[in-house]
This record gives C-alpha cells, sequence and structure tokens, in this order.
C-alpha cells in the first residue's frame, strides 16, 4: 500500500479495512506492506508501472515484482471486487469469501 500522510482515502481505507485485512483470505494471500508515496520503495520490490502517483496505490507483487495495482480506493465493495480480480487474473492461490 502507498500511502501518504494526509491523504483522506487513506485513511478511509484505514478505518474501513485495516482492522481486518489480515484476517481475510486476500490478507494471508497478499500481506500488506505500507510504502510512504515521498520515500524510495525497497529494494526487494521492482515497480513496473511506473512511480505511483495517487495515495492509496495498492500494488499486488509476485516474487516481489508488479503484477497488477489498485489506484485510490472509493468504498469496500470496490475495493474487494478489485482486488479479487487482480488475485485470480495473476493465479493466487486463496479461496475468496463465498457469499
Amino acid at each position: 500500500m502507498v500511502e501518504q500522510v494526509g491523504c483522506v482515502y487513506c485513511r478511509m481505507w484505514n478505518n474501513d479495512l485495516a482492522p481486518i485485512y489480515p484476517k481475510t483470505p486476500e490478507g494471508k494471500t497478499a500481506p500488506l506492506q505500507r510504502v510512504d508515496l515521498h520515500k524510495p520503495f525497497p529494494d526487494d520490490i521492482t515497480i513496473t508501472g511506473g512511480k505511483p502517483l495517487f495515495t492509496p496505490t495498492f500494488i499486488l507483487l509476485q516474487d516481489g515484482v508488479e503484477v497488477a495495482r489498485i489506484e485510490g480506493y472509493a468504498s469496500e465493495d470496490f475495493f474487494w471486487g478489485l482486488l479479487d480480480q487482480a488475485l485470480k487474473k495473476n493465479g493466487a492461490d486463496y479461496q475468496p469469501p463465498s457469499n
């Protein structure tokens, strides 16, 4: 998760989803690592889609290399849907919750 101080949408995500995310199948499959927009990325991460411009930006990594990203946060439903699509498209081995 690329974030920055003062980001209203980051705060919304943190309030809505941060407490439950690590407990979900998605969170267990794609653990969250936070990166400040204004600081360098960790050396073990390769970004292929260019430097993020918006926060929050969620970057899905496979073996440390970017394979998908979600820019922004509008709502819980929007986020889970996009994350589910990104995980499935990139062959993640996880069991999404059944409705």
